[in-house]
Formats: structure tokens, sequence, C-alpha cells
């Protein structure tokens, strides 16, 4: 197999599936609160320096080897005040924990009190640090550590999982599991996909780092409450208008559950319940509808086809011309290009950038309208299909006469037969385009006959792909 592009930059594209939420919502809101207290790098937790990333001291750099008492105090107000904060706000709604194991383990009136308010709480790895470094061998085994541990404090394992400081394997290791019922290590939609990962098809609900409290912390961020608010008003609104679509709400306990920051999350609370139509969910909850609603289906992968079946299937798109599919496959494929409008662009990279003599032989590879080979039945399957959807196939003897003397004119003008996407057109329409056509110059039609192959490929491959 030549180099495959592994990023989806397709998803859903322009054709999002209606998402169905409870009651008709419009909008599906996941508010998820970070459980990190405890967690963070710190020597005391084995780690080689103090935490410097999400806290209210700006420019905070790591100490090497040394603790950090303000920042370890930062991280204390979030599990002594900020949590019991936003668990008197937020008690009486559904809301997904991401919580790191040993953050837990050392918090267990905390625990008791997610338990409590019937909150999903869902993993956030063992510990709260960088996995970009880990080795495969060792982010596996914190992984199976973190569900150990989780299942130990809090009495159940996990079925979420979110690691947020993941490396490119994060998302692959943790499916691997079979754990999960969903993963969020993605920032990638404003709706619930399902990845596939070796036989598993993994639900993965994306994440947010922009309607998420972390901003008081990083540059651009929010200063006021109400810049918090106002971004999640302005966001919740938005997602209404469309419909079916889902919100995700960032939340940390040392930085929201401050008092002028809290403000903000109940600025977005009272102006999504004046304006309704919002269903309030817990990510386990949303994965359940998804996976009701919208169960995996795989179908097949042009980009992960091997070179004799992705010729098989696609040599004939192109007329007899199969080198094209070769071609094709030999370019850096994707996601992107298993739907017919990917693959599509493939094949006519691969005619734009052909011989002028390939190009020739394309065109001359193409049959006659309601010419001879359809009258003795010698059309491609394609091709026989396509003549009969414009009606090409029930001339009356004077509109085949007409057919005849056109071709025979376009031939000896151009060289090459007259080419043109059927279904884009009815009779009428193709006699016409003939008769124009006829006057141009070879340059133009040569031209013009290539797009029409590109676009009758693109109508072929519509017909078998997404």
């Amino acid at each position: 197999m030549p180099d495959r592009y592994p990023r989806d930059l397709r998803g859903y594209a322009a054709t999002p599936p209606e998402a169905d939420w409870p009651g008709g919502a419009r909008v599906a809101v996941s508010l998820v609160l970070n459980y990190e207290e405890g967690g963070e790098n710190s020597i005391l937790h084995g780690d080689a320096a103090s935490e410097a990333f999400l806290s209210d001291i700006a420019g905070a750099q790591p100490w090497p080897g040394m603790r950090h008492w303000n920042m370890e105090s930062i991280y204390d107000y979030g599990a002594r005040a900020g949590f019991w904060r936003l668990h008197r706000m937020l008690r009486d709604r559904p809301v997904t924990i991401y919580g790191v194991a040993t953050a837990l383990a050392r918090n267990p009136e905390q625990v008791a009190a997610m338990k409590q308010a019937d909150w999903e709480i869902a993993s956030h790895g063992l510990k709260w640090v960088e996995h970009k470094d880990m080795d495969e061998a060792t982010e596996r085994a914190q992984i199976a550590e973190a569900i150990r541990l989780h299942t130990e404090v809090v009495g159940v394992p996990p079925r979420g999982w979110y690691t947020g400081r993941c490396s490119a394997s994060t998302v692959r290791l943790t499916a691997e599991t079979g754990q999960f019922d969903w993963i969020s290590d993605t920032y990638d939609d404003d709706l619930p996909h399902w990845a596939e990962v070796g036989s598993r098809d993994q639900l993965v609900i994306p994440y947010t780092l922009e309607c998420n409290d972390m901003r008081f912390a990083v540059a651009p961020g929010w200063v006021t409450g109400r810049d918090f608010g106002d971004y999640l008003c302005d966001t919740f609104d938005t997602l209404y208008a469309e419909g079916g679509r889902m919100m995700s709400v960032g939340l940390h306990c040392r930085l929201v559950g401050r008092p002028g920051k809290a403000k903000g999350l109940q600025q977005f609370l009272n102006h999504a319940a004046q304006k309704g139509g919002a269903w309030f969910a817990t990510r386990g909850q949303i994965a359940a509808h998804w996976a009701a609603r919208h169960p995996p289906s795989r179908g097949e992968r042009p980009s992960e086809m091997h070179r004799k079946a992705f010729v098989q299937r696609f040599g004939s798109i192109v007329e007899h011309s199969p080198w094209v599919a070769e071609r094709a496959w030999m370019l850096e494929l994707g996601p992107a290009h298993d739907s017919a409008t990917g693959l599509a662009n493939a094949l006519a990279r691969v005619l734009r950038t052909a011989s002028e003599e390939e190009k020739l032989d394309v065109l001359q590879a193409h049959p006659d309208l309601a010419g001879k080979l359809a009258a003795a039945r010698r059309l491609t399957a394609d091709s026989t299909a396509e003549q009969a959807s414009a009606g090409l196939d029930a001339l009356t003897d004077e509109e085949r006469e007409r057919f005849t003397t056109l071709n025979a004119a376009y031939t000896d003008r151009f060289g090459f037969p007259f080419i043109i996407a059927v279904r884009d057109h009815d009779k009428t329409g193709i006699l016409a385009a003939f008769e124009r056509r006829l006057h141009n110059d070879r340059a133009t039609e040569f031209a013009e006959a290539l797009a029409q192959v590109e676009r009758i490929a693109e109508l072929r491959l519509k017909a078998i792909l997404p």
C-alpha cells in the first residue's frame, strides 16, 4: 500500500444525520466537570516538576524538583471550595465528570457527592500529565492502571474516557480496550461519530477547548464571567438555529469554581432555560441515544483497498481505461476519498495530469451515442444504463438517423466521439448540445469532452459510494 492520509477531513460533509434528540430538543448540552485536583504534576505525586497548566498564575512554568506552593494551593481551592460551589449549582442537572483516577482516590468526599448527585464519572486518565512523550507500552499500561484504580475508588469501571493531554495513539489505545461506550479525545465535530479501530466500532463524542473555562487561564481568553457566559450563550443560539447539534461545556473546579467566573456559567444556564430547546444530558446518555439512532455501519473504503481490488472495483469508471484507477490508487488517498466526490476528484487528477495522447485514448474509448455498439448491445453496463436513462435506447427512425449524422460529423471534425454526461440531460438537451458543440474549435471541445468524462465518472461513483 502507498502512503495513506489518516485524518478524516470529510466527516458528515454537507448532510449531517438527523440527531433526533429526545423531546424534539434543538441542542444536546453536555456539561463536563474536569476533576484533576490531586492528579496534577507534583513531586508529591512522583513527577519531576510542579504543575504549570491551567491556573490563575500567569505564565507559570514547571519548577523541576520543587513543590510550587502557590500552584498547589490553587488546585486545593478547586477541591476545597470550587467543587462544592459547582456541586450546589449543578447537582440537579446531568453532569459528566472527567475524573483523573489518582485525583478521585485523593478526594473521597467529592466522589461521594458526585455519586449522590447521580453524575456520570468517566475516566480522565491515571494522572493529569502529558501522554505525548510516552511510548505505546507505557501509555497502554497507564490506561489499564487508570481503569483499575477508577474501578477501585468509584466502585464501577468507567464507561467513558477523555485524556486531554493525549498522544496521537490515545484514541486507538483506549478503543482497543473495548472498555468504553464513548471516547472524547477529539474536537472535530458538533456531533458524535464512529471510528473504526480494528474490528471495533468506537463511538467518539467530540469535546471542546473553546466553550471551556480553561480560557480564563490562556490567551486569548476570558477576563470576566460575563465573557464566558456570553460566548456560551452565542454558541447555544447558533446551534439552536441550526438544530440537531451537540454542545459541550468544559468546566474546572479551580477556574469556573471561583465566584466571579461561576456567574458566567449561571448566565448560560439561565439563558438556555429561558430559550428552551436544550436536552441536558450526560455523555453516556448522548452515547446511548446516538448508538440507538445511528448505529455503526461499515461500507467499502476505497482508500483502504489493495491495488487489485481497487482496480477491479473502479477500473471501469473511466470507460475502458483501468490505468486511470491504477494511478489514482497511487495517490495520497485518505478517508476523504472514500466518498463519490472524493474518489471522483482522485480520478480527475489523474486525467488532468495525463499526457495529451493518453487523454485522447480516453476520449476515443467512449462509444458513440445511440451508435452501432448500442444497436449491437455491446456497450458496457454503465453506458447501456446511462443511454437508456435519456431514452437513447428507444429512438424513432428519424431520431436515430439524426444521431448517426451528428456522430459522423463530430468524429470527422474532432477525431473522437461526442461525449456528454447523459444523466444530466434529456434527449432534446443532448441533441441541442450536439449541435452547439459541433461549432467549437478542437482545443475547446477537447477540454469540454474531458470535463464530461469527469462528470460521467462522478455520476457513476455516486451510484455506488456515499
